[in-house]
């Protein structure tokens, strides 16, 4: 079956209306990769009699062993409708928070999602992440209510009462659409029962219908109920109406072609000139224009080396291309073109536009780059993640010897997982690894123990961030040598700015124009928003106020480089710093270009921004998690004093059901013994997951003690430095 469907996929692969690109996404737990096992099934590529239990897609012994997907999964399947053959490219994402950047990059390669929903759980936290990163990536959503038999069972309701339960699901759902989709689309993409853009199933037993089922099919919910009352049959009904025809009919008839789609998603995705020849081959997905392909996701196949897979937006990419790797101006070659049936990788020769190739051979792409055949295009849009590592932990090998086999493991994880963080100590030669949360982190360690290597790793610790609560200065700062003065200013940052340089609205390529534009529409002066010498990633901004002074434009670069240490390491724990905005205010440099190069004016620009940070009120921020636990109602005064005992508060408190929802938030350094506390305060009742929320000032009457405890960490002295040792008088 599996190499006739190989050669029926590519006969119809040139028919763009016959290919539907599409993602499946949700909560933790809500049934995605069971579901994904009835798809499979329907198109031969695993046996029917499996479906529901063989999680296909969890193809990592870790993910079949902890019984969650950890890693996104491509597979593309052949699907019947009225005689009709349809290309079905399918990408399975994980539901857990910790690995929601992966979610983010496979939004790019699809242009529709099917959001799964429990039907006892409804809307959660991570239903509504997903679904607003899919509608601002103008990916169209789909909804599937899956585990209708909870309501049966464990609630017990009779037709009417389900009906309603599942109206009020429907309801809150288009509630995230309209909140979150652009004017255009708002009315447009709402699902209804009506139109067959919603379906019920059930992904255990392999069932599912919508309104264009139940038409064909003639099935009413009371044939549901029969079959889970005494004597029905649960087989006879997933006979009658299976999973996939729900799902699959649901995809081919509400999510668009990519030619359709990307008339609208090019727009959002691609800042280049839409009216130039690569503009237009986009638009309109065209298999004769340049080759323009994005990448989405890396595996590192350990026969083959790295796998590059992604969504072709325009041309045809074959076997032996020559390619540019526009984003590190690069070189490669394409050693050959397959796509994925499940976890097997198929060889296919060529592909043309608007489906997912993975590509072997090219060993310098990363995930996020775009690939072309024309050199110098503007890329596509940088991938924008929802939250940013906040945990991280200290590995070393166990026997030395096994150094570079370390290196080499780690290398690979970060190659298919962008998210996780390596930074290598140079004083102290620690490898420290951040990630998005305990999970994320306990899974690399995993990863890399995979890898045969044996390691040690320290007790999580949690990243802190710097900022100012004041402003200050000018001040003056001297270079080593005495000969030159650098005088500047600080005061924080507007949190709206910050987030524009954050997520790239704001950044050095950007025209000067559109930058000085976007800064006096936030409130800046005309004068000062033309003259920002350096954005800074991390939410920072370097502005030049001097006036009339000689050989500024010379020394940019060396002042810039001073500003740059700074940042990366603030002055009370040597931790980022976000949110300052910093003005060059004056400068007086030697007239001998010997006295006042790098290694004169680095030093004195990192000194005057950490002495001015220092007299600004400095304070250290903690991330904080939001939390949501689910528990029965005769635990939730245990489960509020868990979390205010945690340092957190108790923000609502809702009913479904049976079961009460208690949405908190506490700090993230307070979550490592979380889950033994809540067990034993709940005997294993609750239910709950954390997300990043935001960063918040420690509070007082800890502060000195978090501070002391980092700096002896990093081996610096206890207490933190004074304003005097980086300001200078006269």
């Amino acid at each position: 079956m599996k190499f006739k469907a190989t050669d029926q996929i590519l006969s119809i692969i040139g028919n763009k209306k016959n290919i539907r690109n599409f993602g499946v996404i949700a909560h933790v737990d809500h049934g995605k990769t069971t579901m994904s096992d009835s798809l499979l099934a329907s198109s031969g590529i695993i046996s029917p009699s499996v479906a529901g239990q063989a999680l296909a897609l969890d193809s990592m012994k870790l993910e079949q062993d902890r019984q969650m997907t950890i890693v996104q999964a491509n597979v593309t399947l052949l699907y019947e409708q009225n005689g009709e053959e349809y290309v079905i490219n399918m990408i399975d994402t994980p539901g857990h928070i910790d690995f929601t950047g992966r979610v983010t990059r496979s939004l790019r390669a699809i242009d529709g999602a099917v959001v799964v929903s429990d039907s006892v759980e409804g809307i959660m936290t991570q239903t509504e992440t997903v679904t607003r990163q899919a509608l601002e990536e103008r990916v169209r959503p789909v909804l599937y209510i899956n585990k209708i038999d909870r309501l049966i069972k464990e609630l017990r309701l009779p037709p009417e009462k389900m009906q309603e339960w599942l109206l009020e699901i429907i309801t809150n759902f288009n509630r995230l659409i309209d909140i979150y989709a652009e004017p255009e689309y708002k009315e447009k993409w709402k699902v209804s029962i009506q139109d067959g853009s919603v379906s019920f199933g059930s992904a255990k037993d392999k069932w599912g219908f919508n309104a264009d089922v139940m038409k064909k099919k003639g099935i009413s919910f009371k044939d549901i109920y029969e079959a889970y009352s005494e004597g029905g049959d649960v087989k006879k009904l997933a006979e009658k109406a299976p999973l996939y025809d729900a799902v699959l009919g649901m995809v081919v008839k509400h999510h668009p072609s990519p030619d359709v789609a990307q008339k609208y998603r090019i727009p959002k995705i691609w800042k280049g000139d839409l009216d130039s020849d690569i503009g237009k081959a986009l638009l309109n997905c065209d298999d004769n224009g340049p080759t323009v392909m994005m990448i989405v996701n890396m595996t590192v196949d350990p026969a083959a080396g790295p796998v590059a897979i992604g969504r072709l937006f325009s041309g045809r990419i074959k076997d032996g291309d020559r390619i540019h790797l526009i984003d590190t101006k690069r070189e490669g070659r394409v050693q050959s073109v397959n796509f994925f049936m499940g976890n097997q990788r198929e060889m296919v020769g060529q592909l043309a536009a608007g489906n997912i190739p993975a590509l072997l051979g090219l060993e310098h792409a990363r995930a996020g780059q775009t690939l072309s055949s024309v050199a110098g295009i503007p890329a596509f849009e940088g991938i924008q993640y929802v939250s940013e590592p906040v945990v991280q932990i200290a590995v070393e090998p166990k026997h030395p010897k096994d150094l570079p086999r370390l290196v080499e493991a780690l290398n690979r994880i970060t190659i298919e997982d962008p998210n996780l963080v390596v930074k290598i100590n140079e004083e102290s030669g620690e490898t420290v690894i951040a990630g998005m949360g305990v999970l994320h982190l306990e899974i690399a360690t995993a990863l890399i123990a995979d890898a045969k290597v044996d390691i040690v790793t320290s007790q999580p610790l949690i990243n802190y961030r710097e900022t100012i609560r004041a402003g200050a200065g000018p001040i003056m700062s001297k270079s080593p040598n005495r000969h030159n003065k650098i005088f500047m200013k600080v005061e924080p940052l507007d949190e709206k700015i910050a987030e524009m340089i954050r997520n790239g609205t704001l950044n050095e390529y950007k025209d000067k124009k559109e930058v000085a534009k976007i800064l006096k529409d936030a409130g800046w002066d005309g004068d000062e928003a033309k003259r920002v010498m350096r954005f800074d990633i991390r939410g920072n901004v370097m502005v030049d106020g001097t006036k009339g002074v000689q050989f500024v434009g010379e020394s940019t670069d060396s002042i810039l480089s001073g500003f740059e240490d700074s940042v990366k390491e603030g002055p009370l724990a040597r931790e980022q710093v976000r949110g300052c905005k910093f003005t060059f205010h004056h400068f007086v440099p030697h007239e001998d270009p010997a006295h006042r190069g790098l290694s004169q004016l680095g030093p004195a620009a990192r000194r005057a921004c950490t002495g001015v940070m220092l007299l600004s009120n400095p304070v250290l921020l903690e991330p904080t998690l939001g939390i949501e636990v689910r528990v029965p109602q005769e635990m939730i005064g245990n489960v509020a004093g868990v979390i205010s005992g945690k340092r957190g508060k108790v923000l609502n408190m809702e009913q479904k059901g049976v079961i009460h929802i208690i949405s908190g938030e506490l700090p993230a350094s307070e979550t490592f013994d979380l889950s033994e506390i809540m067990r034993g305060q709940t005997a294993g009742r609750a239910m709950w997951n954390t997300h990043f929320k935001a960063w918040t000032p420690v509070p007082n009457s800890i502060l000195t003690k978090v501070i002391g405890d980092i700096r002896k960490r990093k081996g610096l002295a206890p207490e933190v430095p004074t304003p005097d040792e980086y300001v200078d008088s006269e």
